[in-house]
């Protein structure tokens, strides 16, 4: 990691705490020293971040100095808190991850009343199964795949417990409160296919480009399922 990846990593981290977090604790979660971080954290001081505390006493950003001034109403931000829990609750560790770090930047930036008004949401999301190690990484690997374009070749375990072995064009994954759903074009049917992730026990990204761009399949499955397009 480069200095300038880690500092950003860092800012990172101390957007995530609402109160003030040791530097042995983003030591251990950077992989570096203490010393490093005290180092790290006078540099994104120089640079203009408001970052209060100090040595044994633990360090909290008050001011974000990247992002411009926000101006939602109640409305607006108990949706996007609603939307943040949600993933936090149904999505795969990074998407969950990821989803935490945006609303922390957003926080940051959101007037002090309504800053105030987000511990006591009344707004909550219910349970969902849980996902086990493998389907985490299937759904980050797929993922993957669709952000660059890639075909994929599975080994997939129907409801009959008949396997196959397929190579796939995947561009939409669905996350329910259940199951995990990959939409994709399979070679072998000729057609586009819903495959649930916690059936796919090998997964391959290939060094095949799709022929299809992803927002072309989505285009002709929306068309053909009548699947609606969301309008976000």
């Amino acid at each position: 990691m480069s200095r300038s990846e880690r500092l950003l990593t860092l800012l990172q981290l101390l957007r995530r705490h609402r109160f003030a977090v040791s530097a042995t604790q983003l030591a251990k979660t950077l992989g570096i020293s203490v010393r490093t971080v005290y180092r790290d954290i006078d540099a994104l001081r120089a640079q203009g971040a408001r970052i209060e505390g100090e040595s044994g006493v633990g360090y909290l950003l008050r001011q974000d100095f990247l992002l411009p001034p926000l101006t939602l109403s109640a409305e607006e931000t108990e949706a996007l808190l609603l939307g943040v829990r949600w993933v936090a609750k149904h999505g795969d560790a990074q998407l969950a991850l990821a989803a935490q770090q945006a609303f922390a930047k957003i926080e940051r930036v959101l007037p002090a009343e309504l800053r105030a008004s987000i511990n006591q949401s009344p707004l909550l999301v219910g349970s969902r199964r849980e996902y086990d190690a493998h389907e985490q990484e299937t759904l980050a690997q797929i993922r993957h795949a669709i952000r660059l374009g890639r075909k994929v070749d599975i080994r997939y375990f129907d409801a009959q417990d008949a396997h196959s072995d397929r190579t796939i064009w995947p561009f939409a994954v669905g996350y329910f409160d259940q199951t995990r759903v990959v939409a994709a074009w399979c070679e072998m049917r000729r057609d586009f296919r819903h495959f649930r992730t916690d059936r796919i026990t090998k997964l391959l990204i290939s060094d095949e480009c799709t022929p299809e761009s992803t927002a072309d399949l989505l285009a002709r499955w929306h068309a053909q399922t009548g699947i609606p397009t969301p309008y976000i």
